[in-house]
Formats: structure tokens, sequence, C-alpha cells
């Protein structure tokens, strides 16, 4: 399966990644090698086989919580670039969406 340099370009920008010319290029061909050999494998007989998620058997391994020795607030916040009323202060992350 051939994925050509505008599906690239279309997924660069759901994903809102900035890409070179050379990396979208490149990307194109890894992603038509990877979907080539996904091909190959749709192809291989897998009647009678159960699909499993892993191949090494694994099971929960539950532990009661317990309240142990915890780092005071003040020790925490002690090398914040800012903080206030004993929170962290972060920068705003949700903006205007272009398109």
């Amino acid at each position: 399966m051939k994925i050509t340099r505008e599906e690239v370009e279309h997924v660069a920008k759901l994903a809102r990644l900035e890409i070179t010319d050379a990396e979208k290029e490149a990307f194109s061909q890894q992603l038509s090698t990877i979907l080539t050999h996904m091909e190959q494998l749709r192809s291989v007989d897998t009647t009678g086989i159960e699909p499993t998620a892993t191949v090494v058997e694994q099971t929960n391994v539950f532990r009661e919580d317990k309240v142990g020795p915890f780092l005071p607030v003040e020790m925490a916040l002690r090398n914040a670039p800012e903080s206030q009323d004993g929170y962290f202060v972060v920068p705003k992350i949700i903006g205007e969406r272009d398109g």
C-alpha cells in the first residue's frame, strides 16, 4: 500500500506537527513499507490460533493501599518556578485552534 506525501501532510496537520519536506518524503516511504508488511502478515492463515494480547502469562498483583511517608508541600514546591496557595502554577495550554 502506498502512502502519499499528501496523506502524510494531512496526518501531520491533524497531529499539529511541523515536518520538513525531507521528513514528509521519508515518512511516506516508511509508512508505505510498514503497511506493505502488514498486508503480507494479513495473508498468513491463522485459523485455529487464539488471539493473544501478550505472549507472557500475566496476573494482577493486588496489594492493600497503605498511607506512607509523604513529601511536605513546602518541600515539594521548593524548586517550582512558580507556586501559589500551595499549588504549582503552570502555563495555560488551552488556546484557540487553527482551522
